[in-house]
């Protein structure tokens, strides 16, 4: 479960603090930037990655700071929360927050409800997983990327703290899921959400929470309304190209991978479609979908697979591929520019279709760098 920043002590909070400071410098100055990703400057799936992207991978290969196996999931929590806290942008400061509890039978799992300024009757909103490979990340991970997403859709947003493996293994983190996904629908009324425009949303591991909700709320009276899985896994077979074109170099590498499921779920499970919606048999029925992939990422095409079945399924589905940028940019706003307008962008696009404003054509749409 979540722990404060607090809890780093002064001596991790004040290196990060300088850590932040040193980024902000570094990304900020053009010719380091030019410097830095001309090692990584090369198209790649006749894709070419955005500069300060290609600059924070070229410092990746020289300090391995994203390496998380090896690691106890302890020590990997810490490491990823201090990578996030570095490189993630500012969180707009008129964003209100309130925690509340919620009794799911036997267990009780902590939301974080935040409401954007000027709302004060029921929104819409959007029930947000984290990623962080069902074994690292949080609500402080995510603290920033949901205010963003509250400001920017003008809706109310839910940060759902599910219980974590390896101490709770596959289906802890799919039964918290959808418990909190009914939980909030049912208490929507006191929680000043409108029940009938609810998204589902969440990156990497969140994202496919955040598909497996919406396969599994299908027969629900209240279902989600829309579901955003940002660059998600979605088949743990890894079979697909981009496995192969992305799986070293790019953050999210095969041992990540690996280590990442191999604390969640054993081998003879991972083609359940709880863990790997894509082999769903059928998705007919599924919520709207805004699938989004990132170009350099080991996920890519299983992300993209899965919004083409829901599109195939007769689900109206938007495939809106950012090609330029790597796996986790949701959390890299304060390095990378154009990171902060995707993220804009997308919280924008989400207020608009949950309020009726905009409607899901079934296309792939691919964001400009």
């Amino acid at each position: 479960m979540s722990r404060p920043a607090a809890e780093w002590g002064a001596l991790m909070r004040a290196r990060v603090a300088v850590e932040r400071w040193s980024a902000r410098g570094i990304f900020g100055a053009d010719p380091l930037v030019r410097l830095l990703a001309r090692r990584r400057a090369e198209p790649v799936d006749g894709r070419v990655l955005d500069a300060r992207a290609a600059a924070m991978l070229r410092l990746d290969d020289l300090t391995g700071d994203s390496v998380v196996s090896g690691y106890t999931p302890e020590q990997a929590r810490r490491r990823v929360a201090r990578g996030i806290a570095i490189v993630d942008g500012d969180a707009p400061k008129n964003v209100s927050h309130q925690e509340l509890d919620a009794e799911l039978g036997a267990v009780t799992l902590r939301l974080r409800i935040y409401s954007p300024p000027g709302e004060q009757g029921a929104t819409p909103g959007v029930v947000f997983f984290h990623g962080g490979g069902w074994v690292t990340g949080d609500l402080n991970t995510h603290d920033g990327a949901c205010r963003r997403l509250a400001h920017a859709a003008r809706c109310r947003v839910v940060s759902v703290d599910y219980r974590l493996a390896p101490e709770h293994p596959f289906p802890a983190a799919v039964d918290d899921a959808l418990g909190a996904f009914r939980f909030i629908a049912s208490h929507a009324r006191e929680l000043k959400l409108d029940a009938e425009r609810l998204a589902v949303m969440g990156d990497s591991a969140g994202g496919n929470l955040s598909a497996v909700v919406s396969l599994r709320t299908r027969g629900d009276s209240l279902r989600p309304a829309l579901q955003v899985p940002v660059y998600p896994a979605t088949d743990a077979r890894r079979a697909h190209p981009s496995h192969a074109l992305f799986g070293k170099g790019y953050f999210l590498t095969h041992e990540a991978i690996d280590w990442y499921y191999g604390h969640y779920a054993t081998d003879s499970l991972r083609t359940h479609p709880d863990i790997s919606p894509l082999l769903a048999p059928d998705m007919s029925g599924a919520p709207p979908a805004l699938v989004v992939p990132a170009g350099f990422d080991p996920l890519l095409d299983e992300g993209v697979a899965y919004g083409e079945r829901l599109a195939e399924a007769g689900v109206p589905t938007r495939i809106w591929r950012v090609d330029t940028l790597p796996h986790g940019f949701l959390l890299m706003t304060g390095a990378i520019p154009l990171a902060a307008r995707v993220s804009q962008e997308l919280g924008e696009t989400i207020g608009r279709v949950l309020r009726g404003e905009e409607s899901l054509l079934t296309r792939t749409v691919a964001v400009p760098g």
